[in-house]
């Protein structure tokens, strides 16, 4: 019993002492493999945290000038912001918990600057500038304002306006209109359509005093011209708005056509084209028709006006003579006035009595008037003139006239040989077509529009894999991080198996066995160093005893200092 208790107490002890004797079990060269071992395993997870760190780094500014890089990166240091350049060296990195920050503080002290000034070029104006350089400052201004608005286009990566603003001359012969050229660098994959093209002309023109669009010329980094684009259109009488409505009707009845077709010969089985010819003419026409107004029945009166006049005095008439002064013979009729039509009954004349005379509506006995001198009639009559005032306005954008091109696929069917073969379709069935369209697309022959409807063999087109998964440079990089990550982790994981577990088990070995152990242990190492096999001995008390004196014997020869140690606590125990 006392040997048993010989393990809690070699257990216990100063901490420093153990490690001492755990080192102490290994030789030199374990010693120093321990040690360079552990020292590459903290080289190994430094450089893993590093990596780590590194991908936590943001894109700060991207495609500065140089200017600006500079003094970005001066701003930087004297905030004590870590940062770094990427791999192309065209872009500024900092921790992505600091970006937002950085970027508020930097702009509050107006970086990056862009390379272009504006405005804040007029704030710091020298006494004594002459009209010239005033002039010059505030053109470059201009310049520099007109840029940054213009690469505030999502398609616009960078912008450069340049101004020629002629003298002005008090001469009306030798004044010279403003012109100005746009430089435009666009983001990789980006395009300019027409209606941002007349929007960019449309600004600079409308920042410089008489600049008209059409003198604005813009280029892009790769020299073409893009102001033609929009020039074309114009010349065409067509604005990005009309043309857009163009492709709207036709996109509109090419989906009335396929839809109507889709049930007949199944989806994807057609194919429909529509060319619309739009009229965007605005026309008002104004006509006043006059016509002749001579049919009785309709003939209206507007006015009229009747005057007659009889005098019964004698006067002086004629050659003079005596046939001149004899009184005229009497009438042999009534004086009558033809009737007319529409005059109603105030223009109906009273018939005379016999005996009677009838002159400016008097009726009077000729006997007892006498014959009269003169007399005088006079009719004025005015008709309505016929009149018709039209007033037409011609609506925008109507269809002038629709072609239409329709290409149906063949019909599959599978052949004698048992494989699929095109056939194609009856000409019934082709004209049940045709009418179909015309009436989905409202076909119009006083309009002028036509239709061709083929029927042939569509051609399978390959599908496009793309760009295959070991090309891709997201992939690779991502094969490239792996590979790294699991060579680190491969390594550190040989190293603590491999080499520092096998060195832990030398320094810490195992506790100490029982006595029990040790004598069966014994009897073991006794048979295998024998030549021959020795038959089991069960040993008796005395030999047991006999053998725990000899461990215990072989412990103090070993390690007299820690059996002295045993003694004692058992001495102490025993006093308590």
């Amino acid at each position: 019993m006392a040997t048993a208790e010989t393990t809690p107490t070699a257990a216990a002890g100063n901490p420093l002492d153990r490690v001492r004797e755990a080192l102490a079990r290994l030789s030199n060269k374990q010693k120093v493999l321990l040690m360079v071992s552990i020292a590459a395993i903290i080289a190994l997870l430094v450089a893993a945290g590093t990596l780590f760190r590194q991908n936590e780094f943001r894109i700060l500014f991207s495609n500065i000038s140089e200017r600006d890089g500079g003094a970005i990166i001066a701003a930087l240091e004297q905030m004590n912001v870590p940062y770094k350049f990427n791999d192309s060296g065209n872009a500024i990195l900092v921790p992505i918990s600091r970006v937002h920050d950085v970027r508020l503080r930097l702009a509050s002290q107006g970086l990056p600057r862009g390379g272009a000034v504006g405005f804040e070029l007029m704030e710091s104006q020298k006494f004594g500038i002459s009209q010239f350089a005033e002039q010059v400052n505030y053109q470059r201004g201009l310049e520099g304002e007109l840029s940054r608005t213009i690469q505030s286009i999502a398609a616009v990566q960078a912008a450069r306006v340049h101004l020629a603003i002629p003298k002005p001359s008090v001469f009306m012969r030798e004044e010279m209109k403003p012109s100005a050229s746009v430089m435009l660098n666009l983001y990789p994959g980006r395009s300019l359509d027409a209606g941002q093209i007349a929007g960019i002309q449309n600004l600079v023109a409308a920042s410089v005093p008489q600049l008209a669009p059409a003198s604005v010329t813009l280029l892009d980094q790769s020299g073409t011209l893009l102001s033609q684009m929009k020039s074309k259109l114009l010349e065409a009488g067509l604005d990005p708005t009309q043309v857009k409505y163009i492709q709207e009707v036709e996109a509109s009845i090419i989906k009335r056509v396929e839809d109507i077709l889709a049930p007949i010969v199944g989806p994807g089985n057609a194919r429909v084209q529509i060319a619309a010819d739009i009229d965007f003419s605005q026309a008002e026409q104004t006509a006043e028709t006059h016509r002749p107004n001579v049919t009785p029945p309709e003939i209206s009166i507007r006015s009229q006006q009747t005057s007659e006049t009889a005098s019964t005095s004698p006067t002086a008439q004629g050659v003079p003579g005596a046939l001149s002064n004899q009184p005229p013979v009497p009438a042999s009729a009534p004086l009558t006035q033809p009737p007319v039509a529409g005059a109603g009954a105030a223009t109906t004349p009273t018939p005379p009595l016999p005996g009677q005379l009838n002159a400016a509506g008097v009726q009077a006995s000729i006997a007892n008037v006498g014959q009269p001198i003169s007399t005088s009639k006079n009719s004025t009559i005015n008709y309505e003139i016929d009149k018709t005032i039209r007033h037409v306005k011609q609506s925008v954008g109507t269809v002038k006239r629709l072609s239409a091109a329709v290409v149906v696929n063949q019909r599959k069917e599978i052949g004698k040989d048992g494989k699929l073969a095109n056939k194609p379709l009856p000409d019934g069935e082709l004209k049940q077509i045709s009418d179909l369209v015309k009436e989905a697309m409202g076909f119009s022959k006083d309009r002028g529009d036509t239709i061709s409807v083929a029927n042939a063999p569509f051609t399978v087109i390959e599908k496009d894999e793309g760009m295959p998964l070991w090309r891709d440079p997201e992939m690779i990089s991502l094969i490239k991080d792996l590979i790294k990550y699991g060579a680190l982790a491969g390594i550190i994981a040989y190293l603590l198996l491999g080499v520092v577990r096998p060195l832990l088990k030398t320094m810490l070995p195992s506790p100490a066995e029982s006595p029990a152990t040790v004598g069966s242990k014994i009897d073991v190492l006794d048979e295998e160093e024998g030549e021959e096999p020795v038959q089991e001995h069960v040993p008796t008390a005395a030999e047991l005893l006999e053998a725990k004196l000899a461990k215990a014997r072989e412990l103090a020869e070993a390690d007299p200092k820690l059996v002295a140690n045993i003694i004692k606590e058992w001495m102490g125990s025993n006093g308590s």
